[in-house]
């Protein structure tokens, strides 16, 4: 009798089989920004785990420990992938997909709340990046001062629109969308204004009402490729990177650096953690105390004011 060898089913891969699961789970998240970013990060779990030829949904604890163990970058950015793993396993448990969850007991890298691995620049630097962006042109130049000088995410900036440029008593402000859906007024001060005017190819310090040079509608995006795109993030950060090369500034420089080097020299300028906190629209004031370089100065201590309050006759 010959024996009759059995064939096993080949692996089909977890993006293709949980394609369904994945999208309503993305769709179940309410930030465009965490959306890309999580859906880039389940991406990268499914690769590891077809890797080894097993089911995302069958996957435990040891899987998704030896899943951490490869992953790359600062302890924040392993937290969120991590994150995005108990997430989409959360999902997978609430929607009876799963009976266990493999990622709730994994242990995240500890952050420090109290410090920001972002490379920040220096007042000299960023007056630099701005002479840079000035001198390779009119789009450069305005999302460089936007960024620098209202230190607005990446996000909030390329999601605007023309008609999101608009007064409120005696201010030019930018309407933007915050984490979370929220809009917000963002202050514009005249170099901010400047620089979208020759993006807009229309002189807004006088308050006029803007249209682009192509004449398109109010609704047309406000930072746009040569075709009328709309810019996308992952062009903005590379721009980011070639001005920061253009103005000689060494280290790795990103979109959120300019967000970084506008809080630090905000605080240093003597604006309140809590102004700064609004401005920046953080809902954790934590995350603001992150960039205030001079907390730690003897000289700021309580002890002194209270003291001279309390001083006896």
């Amino acid at each position: 009798m010959t024996a009759t060898l059995q064939t096993l089913p080949a692996h089909t891969p977890n993006a293709q089989q949980h394609a369904a699961l994945a999208g309503a789970w993305l769709m179940s998240l309410n930030s465009d920004n965490t959306r890309r970013a999580y859906r880039g990060d389940i991406v990268a779990l499914f690769s590891f785990l077809d890797a080894g030829e097993l089911d995302a949904l069958s996957a435990e604890r040891r899987h998704l420990d030896a899943w951490k163990l490869t992953l790359e970058g600062s302890p924040s950015t392993v937290a969120r992938r991590l994150a995005a793993a108990s997430s989409f396993y959360s999902y997978a448990a609430d929607s009876g997909s799963i009976t266990a969850h493999p990622v709730r007991q994994v242990k995240r890298p500890r952050i420090d709340a109290d410090h920001s691995s972002t490379r920040g620049l220096s007042k000299g630097e960023a007056v630099a990046f701005l002479s840079a962006a000035r001198a390779d042109g009119p789009r450069s130049y305005a999302l460089a001062s936007l960024l620098l000088f209202t230190g607005i995410r990446i996000s909030e900036a390329l999601g605007a629109h023309v008609s999101d440029l608009q007064h409120d008593a005696g201010h030019r402000v930018l309407l933007v969308t915050r984490k979370g859906g929220t809009r917000a007024k963002v202050a514009l001060p005249p170099q901010v204004v400047d620089g979208l005017a020759g993006l807009v190819g229309t002189s807004i310090a006088q308050g006029t009402e803007l249209a682009s040079s192509a004449g398109s509608s109010a609704d047309a995006p406000l930072f746009t490729t040569g075709t009328g795109k709309r810019w996308a993030s992952s062009e903005a950060f590379r721009a980011v990177q070639r001005l920061a090369r253009l103005a000689g500034v060494q280290g790795r420089v990103s979109p959120h650096s300019m967000r970084h080097t506008h809080a630090t020299l905000a605080l240093d300028a003597g604006v309140t953690l809590a102004d700064l906190q609004d401005s920046m629209g953080h809902a954790d004031p934590r995350t603001t105390r992150r960039y205030d370089r001079a907390r730690g100065r003897l000289e700021r201590s309580s002890a002194y004011p209270v003291a001279a309050a309390l001083t006896l006759d």
